[in-house]
């Protein structure tokens, strides 16, 4: 599956201001909500995350299709790193850990804003390592069994 860029650029700038509100007032309710937001992206792909289906509902139409599109997998992927921290960030703000949930919350607004500022998805950049390092290649003497 294929996803417009725009509407990932769009979702970290929503998730930047949820988790900017987050650390402005420590919302556990606010957070665990956007955890919902990232279980979605995550558990449903792409297809079905909530920024990006109001980006396709309320936006796309007025800027149009994009000029290309990317791999939906290192975005999902991203959407469960964002799930992790917003996950921790949740407990440790529930159950009065507060600098675990300020500082989870902090290392995902600084990958969201990366993304929505400057189109860098660490998440992403972390799923293409992760398969350049796992992936066995076969070099052009080795023959296939």
């Amino acid at each position: 599956m294929q996803v417009d860029p725009r509407a990932q650029r769009f979702a970290a700038a929503v998730t930047s201001v949820v988790l900017i509100a987050v650390l402005v007032n420590g919302n556990t309710v606010l957070l665990a909500a956007q955890a919902l937001v990232f279980a979605l992206a995550t558990v449903f792909g792409m297809r079905f995350a909530p920024y990006g289906l109001v980006f396709k509902a309320l936006i796309r139409p007025r800027v149009g299709p994009p000029a290309e599109t990317e791999d939906a997998r290192p975005p999902r992927f991203a959407q469960g790193v964002g799930l992790v921290f917003a996950l921790a960030g949740t407990a440790g703000y529930a159950l009065g850990i507060t600098w675990l949930g300020i500082v989870a919350t902090a290392l995902a607004l600084g990958a969201a804003f990366l993304n929505a500022a400057f189109g860098f998805c660490l998440g992403c950049e972390m799923y293409l390592l992760i398969r350049r390092i796992t992936t066995k290649k076969h070099s052009n003497r080795e023959v296939p069994v």
